[in-house]
């Protein structure tokens, strides 16, 4: 029976040893399946309603006219926005905004409806918080949204009671008719892009991350990184037998958050699915290659871990996602482009919402494998480099020892 205490020096026996190792060590062990699974079900659990609705705003009515009425109620029916308070004042509107209850306030002018059908175009007025990008803007657009259609309504009443017929006056509204197609993400779901996009992140910050520490104890010291190259029989080996069993347990973290996505929150796959397994496949190395290159050049480990959450953990923001990447100035467009996450997310995007053409897909895949050949070329001119010093050490001459007379 092959035991792996019978297993010649090489891939194998390092392999074998990794994975016992990882038992041993919880905070690697915590780093590289723990974290990741119950930082996924969280944002799982937020995000799961795909699509924030209903939020609430307040509303300070001045006029209580039939017309405000009507408008509130408009408003109150759009998908993105509730009237969960009526206010006396602006302070007390503002207060509430402040303090988080509302995400925006409505005020509607002294007079408003007699203003109105006497042609004078008062004015409605919307406060909301921009700090809160995402809510701010849902919230405007159900009050964007309400408005005019009570606008038009108001509009085609007033000239049909001037005896313009129905048909030219709602014509007059809008003499050049504009068609508008959402593409890729009609609904905005926040599931297709946001949560597909927080993964993909945070996966990148726990491989690098746990990639250097790993490496780290292995490389902190040569008699450690010779040690590992005599059990794999060379330290190619021996530094492939190690990450291997990493490799394929981030595989399986993607893997598992993809069934997610795809089956319970029902995540587009318009593409090709073997383009999405490559591109996934070849993120991990890229991201392993960064860890291990930091890990070697970076002396303690603790160091080498530092720099790789400095590296990784702000990177969602230079990807494209909150903030298009072509409006970035020179040092955040370059800085996206240095991380492996951007091109991923690139390719993971054209896969699943766009449905890129095979033929236009492969620009992300590519710099993905050029990122691994780089990052892997590094990582032997390092590997060398530490083999080349540690045998000039060796073959150095031994200086006499102290106290012996010189001749």
């Amino acid at each position: 029976m092959l035991t792996r205490r019978s297993i010649r020096p090489g891939f194998l026996l390092v392999f074998w040893r990794e994975l016992s190792w990882l038992r041993r060590r919880p905070f690697l062990l915590a780093l590289s399946t723990i974290v990741p699974l119950v930082l996924f079900a969280i944002l799982t659990l937020v995000f799961s309603a795909g699509l924030a609705t209903r939020l609430p705003i307040a509303v300070l009515d001045l006029d209580s006219s039939n017309l405000s009425r009507s408008i509130i109620r408009m408003v109150d029916a759009s998908q993105d926005t509730a009237v969960a308070i009526h206010v006396g004042e602006l302070a007390e509107g503002r207060k509430l905004i402040l303090n988080g209850e509302v995400h925006g306030l409505l005020m509607l002018p002294k007079n408003f409806e007699r203003d109105v059908f006497a042609g004078r175009r008062p004015e409605v007025v919307f406060f909301y918080n921009t700090q809160t990008l995402t809510t701010g803007n849902l919230t405007l657009r159900g009050v964007n949204a309400a408005l005019p259609t009570a606008a038009a309504g108001i509009s085609v009443a007033l000239r049909t009671a001037h005896g313009q017929p129905y048909d030219f006056a709602l014509a007059d509204l809008s003499p050049i008719p504009v068609q508008i197609h959402a593409l890729f993400n009609p609904t905005l779901n926040y599931v297709h892009f946001l949560l597909a996009a927080l993964i993909p992140s945070i996966l990148q910050v726990i491989v690098v991350t746990a990639t250097a520490y790993s490496v780290g104890i292995d490389a902190e010291t040569p008699y450690r990184l010779q040690t590992l190259g005599e059990l794999g029989g060379g330290i190619w080996p021996a530094m492939a037998g190690k990450i291997a069993p990493y490799t394929l347990l981030y595989l399986v973290m993607l893997g598992l958050s993809d069934a997610v996505l795809f089956g319970y929150l029902e995540l587009p796959l318009n593409g090709h699915r073997a383009v999405l397994v490559l591109a996934g496949l070849l993120f991990i190395l890229a991201c392993q290659m960064l860890g291990t290159l930091l890990a070697l050049f970076l002396k303690p480990t603790g160091t080498a871990v530092s720099i790789a959450t400095l590296l990784t953990a702000p990177a969602f923001g230079f990807m494209g996602i909150g903030f298009p990447r072509l409006g970035m100035n020179a040092f955040a467009y370059h800085w996206g482009e240095l991380l492996p996450g951007t091109w991923y997310l690139m390719a993971r995007i054209d896969q699943t919402i766009r449905g890129t053409p095979l033929d236009l897909s492969w620009k992300p895949i590519l710099i993905l494998l050029a990122f691994v050949i780089a990052l892997s070329g590094l990582v032997a001119w390092r590997l060398e480099g530490i083999r080349a010093g540690r045998l000039a050490a060796r073959n150095a001459p031994i200086p006499p020892a102290l106290g012996e007379a010189a001749t």
